[in-house]
Formats: structure tokens, C-alpha cells, sequence
């Protein structure tokens, strides 16, 4: 039999790191799930027993996100309230009084439930589905007395190969021992994904070999290209992974001939940390997100509170604030969706709070109002606008309250008529996760179609440069807020597709800043030109 001599994924995150192999430990063994395995009397202190556990589960997590960086605390916070929700702790109750499961048994049926429903819903809340897994290892784990995390402890700096890693997981890793990671599954929008470019982490997923690869087993990962190599040079020194300290963000805000270019931050909660790495503001402040947990609706004076927080970090800087994108993939509890059969493709974004409707309304009325009472430059956007005339109503219900519209180029249609959706608006910015699911009609949580959302696939670019063109000959601003304005090797690229601004993690704007000094607008043309000629 031939040897295996490289195994190939999705590069998410460059660099080169030479290591050992160190697996994640191994998968925690699925309960039995048998009913009446509890008898009758015996039941209530059993589903006190799971309760007990989920919260337990979340208060391990507060702990983990009180000592992570400030953009992983986020996610394991939001994990948090995924283990304490109320819906969960029900499930797993009524699993054991009804049916008898055991305590293991009933969180890991219940978790599994509510995962399939989030997974239905496409989305941020289908990704955030994969995260109920972590929940409900970590929560069997406790009842049985077992360690949380399956990222084992290793000796001396190594390369992380897992099935997939959670949030939680990476935060309890000893990140100074870390070259690289390689996971089978995920894409390029998974949390592994998401958080290696958070730290500059070389990272490759959507990796089948990956679960062939032995522990100790010298290897090179090549996070641009994808490519694992097995059987690298065995003089090669090992790579020594560098200090994950913040790097101050050094950023004139323009390209060495003097075309303008801004590097702004995306914000779903506290952004202090944001304000502090030196960003040029925020390019993307996700409203819904701040009230996901909400059972009914925020008045208009609890809304502009929150908003006035935030914007008061932002003195004389930018902050674009995004409406409800709310609908399918993230349900707000207060708005009253209908069952679909395609939520993905249905009522969601402006098409479920529209102008006219209360809740968009109000939301405005309390930007409008935050806004007055801080000196941000506030900047208004509506999600899933696909026609003109939808862009036409947004931007006049926001003008009368003196803010600035735009809206998200989420959907082809949309792309396809940024010059006419450009006459009606101050601004558009370009949601590149959502826009390469729908040109290419693939899921972005499916691993075998991991490929299509590279943000290197020539078709996304050339809506991308479509866009661009528009907003130059408009005169008009175009930013770019998906995954892919966190990429350094990309910003030139679109940069030169006309793009005028990147909005990504703060940790990533440093390594954006580094790419982008020194090059000219001709510079970033020329890169744009060479990816759009590449048939792949």
C-alpha cells in the first residue's frame, strides 16, 4: 500500500508551523439511552441531578471566559446562556419524570433536540447548534465525574488535531504550547476557524485525513494552501508558537498613496476591548445579538440605553449599527416568526421588520436617541435587503431621524442592483458569509461543501467587484463585514475590488494593517486582477 504522504483541507488561517501531532482526547461515549432505567421514586433527585449538572456546565464556562481573550470570552459567555436556558433544563427534566431516563441520559437526548431545531433554522443559530454538543459532553462528563475538555494537557509545544474544538476548548488550551491547529471537521466560518484567526493561530479544517493522523507523529501545516504535510524533513526544527499578546494596531488609515481605506471593528457585546485595540470604530455593531435572550421586546428607553453605552466607547469614531437581523437563523422570541419550511430562505433580516413595523420603529427611535447623547458618528444598516425599493424605504424612514442609511449586500440580488440600491443609500457593506451561501446555494455549516465558501472563489469576487465598481461611481462608501475581512491575505484583493473599508475581529486588524502598508491602490488592482483570472 502506498504511504499517505500529505492530506489536504481548507487553510483558515496563515503560516507554516513543524510540530508533533498531539490529539484531542478521545469522543465522551454516548449514553444509554433506555426508558424507565430510573424507577418512579427515584426520579425527581435524578432530574435534579441533570438541572444540577447544566448549571454547573455554565458556571464552568464563566470561569473559562472571565480568564479568555476578550473575543473567545464572548462566545463561551454565549455558551453560557445556551446551558442555562430554560428550555434545555426542561427537556432534560422531562426526560427523566416522563420517560425514565437516566440524568446523562436526559441532557444528552434534550441537547440533541434542541440542536436539530437550531440546525433547522440555518444561520448564526445553526452554527451555534455545534455548540450543544460541548454543552452536553461537558454536562455528562460532570455527572460521571470525568475531566470537561478533550483538549488534553501535552508536554512541550505541539500541532492540536481534533475531530473539531469548541470554543471552551480552546480557551483551556495552554495557547503558549500551541503551533497549529488541524481539525477533520468545521469550515471556513466555524468556530475553529474563526477563533484561530482570532489568535494567528496556522490553521487547517475541513480535514477527512485528519482523523489517520497518529499522535507524535512529526507533521507541517501549511494554513494557507490547506495542506498537511506527513512526512516533512526530520532535521526541520520544530516550530515554537509565538506570544498570543495583543498587538497594537498601527494604522495611518490610508494606502501609501493616500487612497483612504478604514480597518473597523465588529461588535456583538462588550466593546471595550474593542475600543482600547485602536480601531477606526465599529464596521458592524450586531444589534440582535445584544437581546437574543429576550422573551418580549425591549422598550424604545431600554434600547437606547444599551446603545448609548456602546457608542459612548467611540467618541468621533464610526460605529455602523446593524437592524434586527432577525428571523430563521436567529429567532427573537418577541417578533413572533411563523414556521417556514426554508427559514434560510424566508422571513428574515428587514424582510421581518420592515419600516412601518413597531419593532424596527422603536429600534431606530432608540439609535436615533443614543446617538444625540454621544458624540459617535452613528451609521445605520438593514440586513437581507434584496430590491431598490426596499433600500428606499430603509434609507428614508432612517434620514428622518437624522442618521446615516445603508444596508448589507447579503444576497446575489442585491449585488446585481448595487448601483440602484447605491442612488438610495449613504453606504452599503458587503456580508460575505451569507452572500458566497447564497451564490452557491451551499450551506455553510455543511463540511463537505466547505470549499464553496472560500472567500477566494472567483464568482464571489466578481459580485464583490461588481459592488465596488457601483460604490466608486456613486461616491460612496463599501466595507466588507464577513470572515473574510479578517483575512490579510485577501484585504489587498479587496481592497482593489473597490472595497473602501474591512470590518473583522480586533484581533485581527493588526495583521490587516501589516498587509495593506506600503501598497498602493494599483497594487491591490493588480492582486484583484490576478484572483479574478483564477479559474478556481
Amino acid at each position: 500500500m502506498t504511504e499517505v504522504l500529505t492530506v489536504t483541507g481548507i487553510g483558515v488561517c496563515g503560516g507554516r508551523a513543524v510540530g508533533r501531532a498531539h490529539r484531542a482526547g478521545p469522543a465522551v461515549a454516548e449514553p444509554d439511552v433506555r426508558p424507565d432505567a430510573v424507577p418512579a421514586d427515584d426520579r425527581p433527585a435524578e432530574a435534579a441531578r441533570a438541572e444540577a449538572a447544566l448549571v454547573a456546565v455554565a458556571e464552568g464556562y464563566e470561569s473559562l471566559a472571565a480568564t479568555a481573550p476578550a473575543e473567545v470570552a464572548e462566545v463561551i459567555t454565549a455558551d453560557a446562556m445556551m446551558a442555562r436556558d430554560p428550555v434545555l433544563a426542561g427537556g432534560a427534566r422531562d426526560g427523566v419524570l416522563s420517560r425514565g431516563l437516566s440524568a446523562e441520559a436526559a441532557v444528552w437526548t434534550a441537547a440533541g433536540e434542541l440542536r436539530e431545531r437550531l440546525r433547522g433554522l440555518g444561520g448564526y443559530l445553526a452554527e451555534r447548534a455545534a455548540d450543544l454538543d460541548d454543552v452536553r459532553v461537558r454536562a455528562v462528563c460532570h455527572l460521571r465525574g470525568e475531566p470537561a475538555t478533550r483538549a488534553r494537557p501535552a508536554d512541550g509545544p505541539h500541532i492540536l488535531v481534533a475531530d473539531d474544538l469548541s470554543p471552551a476548548d480552546t480557551a483551556a488550551l495552554d495557547l503558549s504550547q500551541v503551533s497549529a491547529f488541524v481539525t477533520e471537521r468545521g469550515g471556513p466560518t466555524s468556530h475553529t476557524a474563526i477563533l484561530a484567526r482570532m489568535l494567528g493561530i496556522p490553521a487547517v479544517v475541513a480535514c477527512p485525513g485528519a482523523a489517520d493522523i497518529e499522535a507524535g507523529r512529526l507533521i507541517a501545516v501549511h494554513g494557507d494552501t490547506g495542506l498537511v504535510d506527513l512526512r516533512p524533513p526530520a532535521d526541520e526544527p520544530v516550530t515554537v508558537p509565538r506570544p498570543r499578546s495583543a498587538e497594537p494596531l498601527s494604522w495611518a488609515g490610508e494606502l501609501a498613496d493616500g487612497t483612504p481605506v478604514g480597518l473597523l471593528a465588529n461588535v456583538e457585546g462588550e466593546p471595550s476591548a474593542v475600543a482600547s485595540a485602536g480601531a477606526g470604530g465599529v464596521g458592524l455593531l450586531r444589534t440582535e445579538l445584544l437581546f437574543l435572550d429576550r422573551p418580549t421586546a425591549p422598550t424604545r428607553d431600554e434600547q437606547a440605553e444599551v446603545y448609548r453605552r456602546l457608542f459612548r466607547h467611540f467618541p468621533g469614531r464610526r460605529v455602523v449599527v446593524r437592524t434586527w437581523d432577525a428571523g430563521a437563523d436567529k429567532p427573537l422570541a418577541f417578533l413572533g416568526f411563523p414556521d417556514e419550511p426554508n427559514p434560510a430562505l424566508g422571513v428574515r433580516g428587514y424582510r421581518a421588520t420592515p419600516v412601518g413595523s413597531a419593532a424596527l420603529d422603536t429600534q431606530l427611535d432608540a439609535i436615533a436617541s443614543a446617538a444625540a447623547d454621544t458624540d459617535a458618528e452613528v451609521w445605520v444598516m438593514a440586513p437581507m435587503v434584496s430590491t431598490p425599493v426596499e433600500a428606499a424605504e430603509f434609507a428614508a424612514a432612517v434620514r428622518r431621524r437624522g442618521l446615516s442609511p445603508g444596508v448589507m449586500i447579503e444576497v446575489p440580488a442585491a449585488a446585481l442592483a448595487a448601483d440602484r440600491i447605491l442612488a438610495e443609500v449613504d453606504f452599503v457593506s458587503i456580508g460575505t458569509n451569507d452572500l458566497a451561501q447564497y451564490t452557491f446555494a451551499a450551506d455553510r455549516l455543511a463540511t463537505a461543501l466547505a470549499a464553496l465558501h472560500d472567500p477566494w472563489q472567483p464568482p464571489l469576487l466578481r459580485l464583490i467587484e461588481m459592488v465596488g465598481a457601483a460604490g466608486a461611481a456613486a461616491g460612496k462608501p463599501v466595507g466588507v463585514c464577513g470572515e473574510a475581512a479578517g483575512d490579510p491575505k485577501l484585504a489587498p484583493v479587496l481592497i482593489g475590488l473597490g472595497v473602501s473599508s474591512l470590518s473583522a475581529a480586533p484581533i485581527a486588524l493588526p495583521a490587516l494593517a501589516t498587509a495593506l502598508t506600503g501598497l498602493t491602490l494599483a497594487d491591490c488592482r493588480a492582486q484583484a486582477r490576478a484572483a479574478l483570472g483564477s479559474p478556481s
